[in-house]
């Protein structure tokens, strides 16, 4: 049984995921971290189309009536998930300086923009809120929580989603045309698939996380 002290993270590639069950599990390993039953973890999905709203989610963010959405504890507000959006769910113990859920959330947009940087696009924060731009169109959104100082939910990367799944709410507050992707950024024969996208992410996490503060 790994040690509350062990630093090492497990990388969990998950493939296509039902989001429930997905939230199911990711709730199961926060409290296996916090007791130190299980070592720190990084998983990466891609969920099966779903809409989920954060805790700040607001009724006019419903655009079109009837559409199906899952309440969760994470930030934020409403948005969507499905194939051709990388999702990645950190799932760490936040300890001494660490806990610091502004740092943290820094740290994630760190790695969406250095992972970005890897295929030419420049990716900017939002002064006024979280998430990652393209000359303020939207590429990926950020949503935490913590539960027993290990956090929980993460962020979402479009690839090369269909971006026409934003239609139907107000993504994270947003009008859904300022939604954006890496392939939609590119040009379609330099525009990386998931896998790519993926591998890149975790390499920018594990270094950052490296360095976080503990």
């Amino acid at each position: 049984m790994p040690s509350m002290d062990e630093r090492a993270l497990e990388v969990r590639t998950l493939g296509r995921t039902p989001y429930e069950a997905t939230l199911d599990a990711m709730r199961a390993a926060t409290d296996a971290v916090a007791t130190g039953q299980e070592h720190d973890q990084l998983w990466l999905t891609e969920h099966e189309s779903v809409y989920t709203a954060g805790r700040r989610t607001d009724s006019s963010d419903w655009v079109a009536p009837g559409t199906n959405v899952i309440a969760v504890e994470r930030g934020g507000r409403i948005t969507w998930h499905g194939p051709g959006q990388l999702v990645a769910y950190p799932i760490v113990r936040l300890s001494g300086k660490g806990r610091d859920l502004h740092a943290w959330l820094r740290l994630l947009e760190d790695v969406i923009i250095g992972t970005l940087a890897e295929f030419g696009i420049v990716g900017e924060r939002d002064p006024d809120g979280t998430g990652v731009f393209v000359e303020r169109r939207k590429i990926a959104s950020i949503g935490i929580a913590v539960r027993r100082w290990v956090a929980l939910h993460g962020l979402a990367l479009n690839v090369d989603s269909d971006l026409t799944a934003f239609a139907a709410i107000r993504p994270c507050g947003f009008d859904a045309t300022r939604m954006t992707s890496i392939a939609h950024e590119l040009a379609p024969a330099r525009a990386p698939d998931t896998a790519t996208v993926q591998r890149r992410l975790v390499a920018v996490f594990r270094e950052r996380w490296a360095a976080y503060p503990r």
